[in-house]
């Protein structure tokens, strides 16, 4: 596929870069991508159709979390989402906080410990993880960027043990060689190429499907791109372009991961195993949008 500058496509539709760009970074250019400053456009793109004024946003997953996230609504749909996710993906990776605990966090900015020893870093994780959610969900619809996955890393690494070593890139890309289930991954001087190839691979596609998300997320956990935080990383940006793309998002929770790393370890020789857990997750997020009477599509 060719592509052309922001500038080559104001031209030719009458615009100018600034409103090329601005179309872009709205999500309304199949196949736009971002390389540092500069957006890459199809060359055969069209110019977006004006949008048009509707007295009221349909209700969809993705504006119900926007509007219950503004209003600071208790107990609906986006409240649900922020205890379950952090807790399980933090969870996933090690973190010993309980949900209790995690929903206390979020709910009051506090803690319960009693005599229990809690790592420092899970509380910072959890309060972090929470960030990175509302930042997905602002950013849903952006095209998906280098850029973008770099600063939810930041967001999630920030004021952490990690982040206060000289060997740790918060918001970088990894320094140090690293193993995932003791496979090897991208030795850290391929990882800028790698990443950029996978991010320009994906936004290559126009209409995605939860086929192409789950594809993408085990070649990013295979890339391996930071020294830590992969998994929480993958599974926001895969949460991210369901929601993005109009599929019904999920939430892998902590009693399924043997099957979601059975899924990643098996994937080019039965890719079945991971997109029959991810399926199954699907399945129990929308039994959260029936119960709050979130309209959905349920064939995606």
């Amino acid at each position: 596929m060719s592509y052309m500058s922001a500038k080559e496509a104001a031209e030719k539709w009458g615009v100018t870069p600034r409103v090329v760009r601005g179309y872009c970074e709205s999500g309304r250019v199949p196949g736009a991508f971002q390389a540092g400053r500069a957006w890459s456009v199809p060359a055969d793109a069209e110019k977006p159709a004006r949008k048009a004024r509707a007295n009221a946003a349909a209700d969809t997953v993705l504006s119900r979390l926007r509007r219950e996230k503004e209003a600071k609504l208790p107990g609906g749909l986006y409240h649900k989402v922020q205890i379950e996710f952090t807790y399980n993906s933090n969870h996933i990776e090690g973190s010993r906080l309980t949900q209790d605990q995690t929903r206390l966090i979020f709910e009051t900015n506090t803690i319960g410990i009693g005599e229990a020893h809690v790592n420092v870093d899970d509380i910072v994780e959890t309060a972090n993880h929470f960030r990175c959610i509302d930042f997905i969900i602002d950013h849903a619809n952006r095209t998906l960027t280098e850029r973008m996955v770099k600063q939810l890393h930041q967001i999630l690494k920030n004021g952490t043990s990690d982040s206060r070593t000289s060997w740790f890139a918060v918001g970088d890309y990894k320094k140090l060689p690293n193993e995932v289930g003791g496979r090897p991954t991208v030795p850290p001087e391929d990882v800028p190429g790698s990443m950029a190839a996978l991010v320009g691979s994906y936004n290559g596609v126009d209409a995605k499907t939860l086929d192409e998300l789950i594809a993408f997320h085990y070649a990013f956990e295979s890339i391996h791109p930071f020294q830590d935080g992969n998994g929480r990383i993958g599974r926001l940006i895969l949460f991210k372009e369901c929601l993005r793309n109009g599929i019904v998002p999920f939430i892998i929770k902590d009693e399924i991961k043997h099957y979601y790393y059975r899924g990643l370890s098996q994937w080019e020789r039965e890719p079945g195993y991971l997109r029959d857990t991810c399926l199954a997750a699907q399945d129990e997020f929308k039994a959260y949008l029936d119960y709050f009477r979130v309209p959905y599509d349920p064939a995606r």
